[in-house]
């Protein structure tokens, strides 16, 4: 067994407001979809085991792109949407929040009669990884959300957070079923995160002698420093800054989408009557989709697709929101009936954006461009917890190159 990664997360006490939860569920099952008709089930839970990916996909949807709180909300949301479709899609989400995350157990009983999988196996993969996490390996985080992705190939992925009392940060690990050896001899690539000091880890390979079970754990405690691969550590601040962001990749983004407009562009979309605001988005939801993962160790970049609920880095464009979910519900639904043009121009635009970056050099605009679209937030719908985006009261009409 991997755990193929961690996140560290300043933790949010905020909640997601209904308009945004909805277009969440909505968004997140189409790009489900298109990801598990386009590449597969097993790269479906392979992106879900990959912390960059994750914190990307849960920018892209409209949530604090630092913050702990996009691990329930993308998690609850993706369920309440992908859940409905399991048969269909062959996916399953088990698990959730406090409460909640005691039902994975039973909820993968209800899987392996749907499936003929072994849910026995399931449950003890659910207990054995919760309890990894929150006791073998004692580094100061206590688990509070675990939710166990399951295809009906048997194939799964884990993403469970756990809160640190004293400091407000939360920790999210990622598991994935694809290199299965042990659960109780070292069974991590690795323990990310800030360097805590000396922890407990009853799972290295030194510690056998102290181990009679992952389940109880022994007075033996042999003591390691903390490794460090797949490392995501979000900052405390809730704006984007420069440094949080690759410019050159936001940049081709925004230069291609606002000011180049090919002349094909028209017809590389077959998307009538989409604007400027809205391809912009769709190339940062299109990344997610079709992209590499070297191309999601910034993820604050991808929060420029839908903003943020808290209004970093602006206000949530819900008309634009509304125009990307129907495209990509209807490029999704065209796939399934054997008409692929639709998503083969999706999958040119990020093609387009990653050729447009060669040669493409930012200027170090960011705070203008931020300013720009939250000056510009009413015409498309802003929203956030706060309320609704209004006009500015003197319009200056300035012109701005974005990058």
């Amino acid at each position: 067994m991997k755990r193929s990664g961690s996140a560290d997360l300043p933790l949010h006490y905020g909640y997601v407001p209904k308009w945004l939860y909805e277009r969440m569920a909505k968004l997140g099952l189409a790009i489900t979809e298109a990801i598990v008709g386009e590449y597969g089930k097993k790269e479906f839970l392979s992106r879900m085991s990959d912390p960059f990916w994750f914190q990307s996909f849960g920018a892209v949807m409209g949530m604090d792109w630092h913050s702990s709180g996009i691990t329930t909300s993308v998690m609850g949301a993706l369920k309440r949407a992908v859940n409905p479709h399991s048969k269909e899609l062959g996916i399953y989400i088990c698990g959730g929040k406090g409460k909640f995350s005691k039902q994975a157990p039973q909820e993968l009983i209800g899987v392996g009669e749907q499936t003929g999988l072994n849910a026995d196996e399931l449950v003890r993969h659910s207990k054995l990884s919760a309890k990894v996490d929150n006791t073998a390996i004692q580094d100061g985080f206590q688990l509070y959300t675990h939710n166990f992705i399951v295809s009906n190939e048997g194939d799964w992925s884990v993403v469970q957070q756990g809160m640190r009392e004293g400091d407000s940060m939360a920790r999210r690990y990622h598991w994935h079923s694809a290199l299965v050896q042990s659960f109780v001899e070292e069974p991590h690539a690795a323990i990310c995160g800030t360097n805590q000091g000396q922890i407990l880890n009853l799972t290295a390979m030194e510690a056998g002698g102290s181990r009679n079970g992952i389940l109880s754990i022994s007075q033996e405690k042999p003591e390691l420093m903390m490794q460090e691969i797949q490392q995501l550590v979000m900052p405390s601040h809730h704006d984007v800054r420069s440094k949080d962001v690759d410019l050159r990749r936001l940049g081709s983004i925004l230069w291609l989408a606002h000011e180049a407009q090919p002349k094909d562009f028209e017809d590389l979309l077959l998307l009538e009557g989409v604007g400027p605001r809205t391809v912009q988005s769709l190339a940062l939801v299109s990344e997610v989709i079709h992209g590499t993962p070297s191309r999601f160790k910034d993820p604050a970049r991808f929060s420029f697709a839908h903003g943020g609920k808290d209004g970093h880095p602006f206000p949530v464009p819900t008309k634009t929101y509304d125009e990307v979910i129907s495209t990509l519900q209807k490029a999704v639904y065209k796939a399934k009936i054997g008409q692929t043009e639709k998503t083969e121009a999706l999958k040119k635009l990020h093609a387009l954006v990653a050729r447009a970056e060669k040669d493409f050099i930012p200027t170090d605009n960011l705070q203008q461009v931020i300013e720009k679209e939250i000056s510009e937030s009413w015409k498309y719908g802003g929203k956030t917890v706060f309320g609704d985006a209004r006009p500015p009261k003197r319009s200056k009409g300035v012109q701005l190159r974005l990058f």
